[in-house]
């Protein structure tokens, strides 16, 4: 047993004393390689010399100013279009989806019970204006007679009162035979406006009637279009001073994504008042929208020109930093070395925002390569590809 332990005891340290030494020699052969990168780094300018950082210049330009919100198509107008009388509707004279012009015939009523009517109304005018003639004859009888001291007052009186009640009877007649005329007019479905057909509402054979809720199609104005959209209820002092001055506002509406623009318009007007739940309001543009991209309905981005400022020094927009003291901007001196200087910002433009103080126009700013600086660093400035 004493020989055993004995044996365990020297197995234990030649163990321990092979791992020692190959940690050993591990550690020297990882220790030169780093060595060597670092002195490589040193070399190429990572630690002792210039940083390489993408420069932009600051310029004199103009920023336009846009206010934008999400909005939806509106037709300029939508009627339903009905039959204003009942009966059978034997015709329909449209195309799903087609456009028409204001006072294109759309479908046809069976107008044989209006013809009916336009007719007896135009034989009883006929009869009454031939009893309005005669009555006539006779009063300008009566009157030579009574000249002639022949009959009584009473009687020429009691004959011009018939020919007043004749003719009464005449202009109602008149009136009967004009709405009868109406009504068969009513029986040719025109179009109010001109716009886009929708979907047919009913089928020829079925009976129509003036109160149906459905109508027979619907017509939607869509060239011109509307987009109603909305903008936060703190834009409309610089809003309203534009609007009070009579300026042209042009408005741009987008896809939902804001890579396609779908039309180019101007606003018609703003909502009188806030939505007290949104905070927010209301404005109309108007398109032209000739290539029919705008849709009824459709939603959109709305972006309107306020205005445009000019003469501001601007800056790329990848310049900006931002830390505990506001925004600033790594400036590339003339001796090639950065400094930290704070800006007070204007408005932006995509790639570009407006510097109101703390730039002057010409100074270089790094647009790239800004996580490795400090204050003092050297750089070696280039332009951003």
């Amino acid at each position: 047993m004493l020989l055993i332990a004995l044996a365990l005891v020297v197995a234990a340290a030649g163990i321990g004393a092979w791992v020692y030494y190959d940690q050993t020699r591990g550690g020297q052969a990882a220790a030169q390689p780093q060595a060597k990168a670092g002195k490589g780094r040193g070399a190429r300018g990572g630690d002792g010399g210039p940083t390489p950082v993408a420069a932009g210049v600051a310029e004199v330009g103009e920023i336009p100013i846009y206010l934008s919100g999400l909005g939806t198509v509106v037709p300029m107008r939508t009627v339903v279009v009905r039959s204003r009388v009942d009966g059978e509707l034997v015709r329909v004279n449209f195309t799903e989806g087609q456009y028409v012009k204001e006072g294109e015939v759309l479908a046809q009523v069976d107008p044989r019970a209006f013809q009916v009517q336009l007719d007896q109304a135009e034989g009883q005018l006929i009869k009454d204006r031939a009893l309005l003639a005669n009555a006539r004859i006779d009063l300008e009888r009566y009157r030579t007679l009574f000249e002639q001291d022949s009959i009584a007052k009473q009687q020429v009186d009691t004959q011009a009162a018939l020919v007043l009640q004749y003719e009464g009877t005449v202009r109602s007649d008149q009136a009967m035979v004009d709405n009868a005329r109406l009504q068969l007019s009513y029986a040719r479905i025109t179009a109010p406006i001109s716009g886009r057909l929708g979907l047919r509402q009913v089928d020829p054979g079925n009976i129509v009637h003036a109160a149906d809720a459905n109508g027979v199609v619907v017509i939607t104005e869509i060239q011109p279009v509307t987009v109603v959209f909305t903008l936060p209820q703190d834009n409309l002092p610089a809003l309203m001073q534009r609007v009070k001055s009579n300026a042209k506002l042009a408005v741009e509406a987008w896809d939902r994504g804001f890579r396609v623009k779908l039309g180019s318009g101007e606003l018609l007007t703003v909502d009188n008042v806030i939505d007290i739940t949104t905070g927010t309001v209301k404005l109309k543009a108007k398109f032209a929208n000739a290539d029919l991209a705008l849709f009824p309905n459709q939603f959109v981005n709305a972006r309107m020109l306020l205005d445009t400022r000019k003469g501001v020094v601007t800056i790329p927009s990848a310049a900006l930093q931002r830390g505990s003291q506001g925004s600033f901007v790594y400036v590339v001196k003339d001796d090639d070395t950065v400094s930290v200087r704070p800006v007070k910002l204007g408005p932006s433009d995509g790639e570009r925002v407006a510097v109101e103080s703390g730039l002057a126009a010409g100074e270089r700013v790094v647009v790239d390569g800004m996580d490795r600086l400090r204050e003092g660093a050297r750089v070696q400035a280039g332009a951003r590809r």
